[in-house]
């Protein structure tokens, strides 16, 4: 299976590069339990997808599949790991040592996938030197340097609001490409800089939504 055809990276629509995790994520548990080929319409039932977009969504990137076969599982899952970039090693840097940050710094996941958390960095000097994840958590204050001295591709920020915007800075200012913002904030960064909001929040005010609007229609049955 081959990858022709490409289109232009920039006319993706920010749907398809939503769903392409959804489908990593399932072909990997497909992977796991053995299962050497899918279709189209099986991975759309799964997935609660069309058949119809999923076909659209792959032909972006090139032509996978046989008509009257479907797609492999095995190498479906590696052309979409090379799609996320999943087949390059990249360098993190983690600000903010609390509750979420700890749980990030612990998570393994990434370390596998090639997701290195090289540094943490925190104000607290109850953390200063405490060993988490692997690495000995370190003033912000040093963060400058650190990033002088080691190109760094992602900056994690999980501060509080008010210090956000300053370590965004920082780590702009240090060659760092890529922001994974886990704070409140409302980030300014340059157009060169690739910024992903996590707001826990707004993931759960969408889903009260959710039951609400359902309460009030069960309600007007």
């Amino acid at each position: 299976m081959t990858a022709r055809g490409r289109k232009k990276r920039d006319a993706i629509p920010q749907g398809v590069v939503g769903r392409l995790p959804v489908y990593f994520r399932y072909l990997t548990e497909l992977a796991a339990q053995g299962v050497d080929k899918v279709s189209s319409a099986q991975l759309g039932e799964a997935l609660d997808f069309t058949a119809a977009q999923i076909r659209s969504d792959l032909s972006y990137f090139g032509s996978f599949g046989q008509q009257g076969y479907g797609y492999n599982v095995g190498e479906l899952l590696q052309q979409v790991r090379n799609i996320l970039g999943l087949d390059k090693r990249h360098s993190l840097v983690l600000v903010g040592a609390g509750n979420i940050g700890k749980a990030i710094g612990s998570y393994s996941w990434f370390r596998a996938e090639g997701f290195i958390i090289e540094a943490i960095f925190d104000i607290d000097p109850h953390l200063i030197g405490n060993i988490h994840g692997g690495c000995a958590i370190r003033h912000v204050d040093e963060l400058r340097q650190y990033l002088r001295n080691h190109p760094t591709d992602i900056g994690i920020i999980a501060t509080p609001k008010e210090a956000a915007q300053a370590i965004c800075d920082l780590l702009v200012e240090g060659g760092v490409r890529g922001i994974w913002n886990f704070s409140p904030a409302q980030l300014d960064v340059p157009d060169e800089v690739i910024l992903e909001n996590i707001h826990l929040t707004d993931s759960l005010l969408r889903l009260s939504f959710r039951l609400s609007e359902r309460e009030q229609r069960a309600e007007g049955e």
